[in-house]
């Protein structure tokens, strides 16, 4: 299989934007970010949206059905949700959608906070590849890359965020 071009992250992070904007209601929209690349992204987006409430982060470690064989990441952080849960409509941000078990798990740390009126998911890449039912609400890019492959997002110290492809 060819080697695929690696999107452009930052054109990604302003199409995001565009898509979610008439979608999202500024005082009432929550963003949620997950460790680490859709914490990035959640970012860029609060500022892009100009949304009042502040965006929280989760990390999902605890959550995930494959913990036994992952353990905890280096540089896990807590979870902040700096917001009431219960009844909110919160955008679950990440950088990449593949199996759906990261998004099952941020929905699993968001329901130890409280519950969602509703929970959308919007990703920079959808790489294919489900093994659980879920789907993206708005996501910019798809691709398809072979199992050993993942596309992670990097950021620089000037805060520029682009694509790499790593092999697992």
């Amino acid at each position: 299989m060819p080697t695929p071009q690696l999107p452009d992250a930052e054109a990604l992070c302003t199409a995001l934007a565009e898509a979610m904007r008439p979608h999202v209601e500024a005082a009432r929209t929550a963003l949620v970010g997950i460790h680490t690349g859709g914490v990035w992204v959640a970012e860029r987006l609060h500022a892009a949206l100009g949304l009042a409430i502040p965006t929280g982060s989760v990390d999902v470690s605890f959550h995930r059905d494959d913990y036994h064989q992952r353990g905890l990441h280096a540089g896990s952080k807590s979870s902040q949700i700096p917001f009431d849960v219960e009844g909110a409509h919160i955008i679950i941000v990440d950088d990449v959608l593949y199996t759906g078990r990261t998004i099952r798990a941020a929905m699993n740390e968001l329901f130890d906070y409280g519950r969602p009126g509703r929970i959308d998911l919007a990703v920079l890449s959808d790489r294919g590849g489900r093994e659980l039912p879920v789907a993206p609400t708005w996501c910019p890019h798809r691709t398809t890359l072979p199992a050993a492959q993942m596309l992670a997002l990097e950021r620089s110290d000037d805060g520029r965020l682009s694509f790499r492809l790593m092999e697992k």
